[in-house]
């Protein structure tokens, strides 16, 4: 069986990735986004195992001692973390693997896994993206002005990536990453090992 792709997929709040890759995963078999483990309590309507793996901070530091992340960090007082076995596990049993993480967590999963595949989604100007995140309720100026910042500071690091979606009209967007993993499963190492017997065939 061929192993299948890690994809790491960044954008700024307010870009679309949520969307994006919900539909994604829901128009391709074979693809999935990895579950994150968290120390934050469970919320009404959550599934432990399908939003998030939810477990103790004792517990959580327990993995980090044992190297179990790619990647976690602190986001106020709970613990957010990226499983490296069963992400790995995934890969082996031939699953593509969506990562949805921020460009810190990105680097630090690029530095263990090389080959996996990079994706930021940018919107597709200053001012929709403003207007998306205006639009997410009755914030009051200052907090859309923070979010803001918060996503210029996120798309600094854009150039970082293999890949960049521009999040302008949707069906094109979820087209141009359909095209991403298609062709990343085209590659001749992966045809190389999931249709070995053929090619042998072929050549005989």
């Amino acid at each position: 069986m061929s192993q299948g792709t890690l994809f790491i997929i960044s954008a700024p709040s307010g870009a679309g990735k949520t969307t994006l890759v919900r539909e994604l995963i829901e128009s391709l078999d074979g693809i999935q986004v990895s579950v994150s483990h968290t120390t934050r309590g469970q919320r009404r309507g959550e599934v432990d195992g399908v939003n998030y793996h939810f477990v103790t901070v004792d517990e959580f530091e327990a993995m980090i001692a044992r190297g179990e992340f790619f990647e976690y960090a602190r986001v106020f007082d709970n613990f957010y973390g990226t499983s490296r076995p069963a992400v790995k596990a995934l890969l082996e049993a031939g699953q593509d693997v969506i990562l949805e993480i921020d460009w810190q967590g990105a680097r630090q999963v690029r530095e263990q896994l090389p080959d996996a595949v990079s994706i930021f989604i940018l919107p597709p100007s200053r001012d929709e993206l403003e207007r998306r995140l205006a639009s997410r309720g009755t914030d009051e100026h200052a907090t859309i002005a923070r979010r803001m910042r918060d996503a210029v500071s996120e798309m600094s690091h854009y150039d970082e990536y293999d890949y960049l979606v521009i999040n302008d009209d949707f069906t094109t967007a979820l087209r141009e990453l359909q095209a991403l993993v298609i062709s990343r499963r085209l590659s001749l190492a992966r045809v190389q090992e999931s249709h070995g017997p053929l090619l042998a065939a072929l050549l005989s």
